[in-house]
């Protein structure tokens, strides 16, 4: 039996809402007019409290620009941290049918990220990955395969886009009704959608350096030098780089001598500023939001004080503070900003 842990008695509860984790198909989630959404949410808990949320869209809202914001946020979503698995035959050597899936890989603290997800597309299961901090998001079903695809397509910028070609083919083969026209790479400027904000999501992260004569507020992208088919992601990576003005740089790890890293960093203020309007434009969903909004507090703070002999012990003593929540020592997570995710 799940023993569940005491609740803080300030924090009012509009609905319990308790659900097996392990897996959550699309035909048990919400209510398409409310939302779930995960309040002062804590990863080691096993049994997860859902207030339920009025969701109220408004009638202005232009659908088509949702879609494309979602199906553009969702390509680099994936291409960072998803897999789309095309079977090479039709049937396992146990005589099961095989079947094509796109899967999404979520942080176990941004399971209400992979639920809403899962909503917004109709299809698919949310499971618990065994012997890792992390949930599933697998769509397989014919339908919501070929609605993803849809939304992929035309919004991929890396060599994973072969595999989604490879997906095309399966599904025109599949059904003599189909003629899916394979979109190429988006040679649109990196800036001009959420294809950044998804990648940024599986493979970004925001920091903050301390020593006592220096503060540092960066923020690091990196990428494998070849994915596991052996293409190059390092046309992508000087893209990101030149937008966010800065270069790509490399790195030998040692556990993997053959393995080059590839990252984009960005440290200056000019660099950081570049990120923030775009970020503003195409926000962040996932728990890294909390901790750019962490991190954007510290660089306002450290903006204060840039350009000024005075490195105040005050200043510091706040940024580092705001560093000691930040990342891996978040303890309180705060969903409302899910509130205006891309509803289809």
């Amino acid at each position: 039996k799940l023993i569940l842990p005491a609740l803080n008695s300030a924090i009012c509860w509009e609905l319990f809402h308790f659900f097996n984790l392990e897996t959550q198909s699309a035909g048990n989630l919400l209510d398409l007019n409310l939302m779930g959404i995960l309040r002062d949410y804590t990863p080691e808990l096993t049994v997860v409290n859902i207030t339920m949320v009025k969701h109220s869209i408004n009638s202005t809202i232009n659908k088509e620009s949702n879609y494309n914001k979602l199906g553009s946020y969702l390509a680099g979503l994936i291409e960072g941290d998803g897999t789309i698995v095309v079977p090479k035959t039709d049937r396992s050597t146990k005589g099961k049918l095989n079947y094509p899936s796109i899967q999404i890989v979520f942080n176990l603290r941004d399971f209400p990220l992979g639920q809403l997800i899962q909503k917004e597309l109709g299809t698919g299961s949310l499971s618990k990955k065994k012997g890792v901090n992390a949930y599933l998001l697998q769509i397989n079903s014919f339908e919501g395969v070929l609605k993803l695809v849809n939304l992929l397509n035309g919004n991929m910028r890396t060599p994973k886009i072969n595999r989604l070609y490879n997906l095309i083919d399966w599904l025109n083969y599949k059904s003599n009704n189909l003629n899916i026209i394979k979109k190429p790479l988006d040679s649109s400027p990196i800036a001009s959608n959420a294809w950044l904000s998804g990648f940024i999501e599986a493979d970004g992260s925001f920091s903050i350096f301390l020593n006592k004569n220096s503060i540092r507020i960066r923020f690091s992208l990196c990428q494998s030098s070849t994915n596991k088919f052996g293409s190059s992601n390092e046309s992508i990576m000087c893209i990101i780089a030149e937008y966010l003005d800065v270069k790509v740089s490399t790195y030998q790890r040692k556990k993997a001598p053959n393995s080059i890293e590839l990252t984009v960093k960005t440290q200056s203020i000019k660099s950081n500023d570049i990120l923030i309007n775009y970020l503003t434009k195409f926000p962040l969903w996932s728990s890294k939001f909390l901790n750019y909004s962490d991190w954007l507090n510290a660089l306002d703070l450290f903006k204060k004080v840039y350009n000024t002999k005075n490195k105040s012990d005050e200043v510091f003593n706040e940024i580092r503070n705001i560093q000691g929540r930040m990342n891996d020592k978040r303890v309180n997570f705060n969903w409302d900003h899910l509130l205006n995710f891309y509803s289809i």
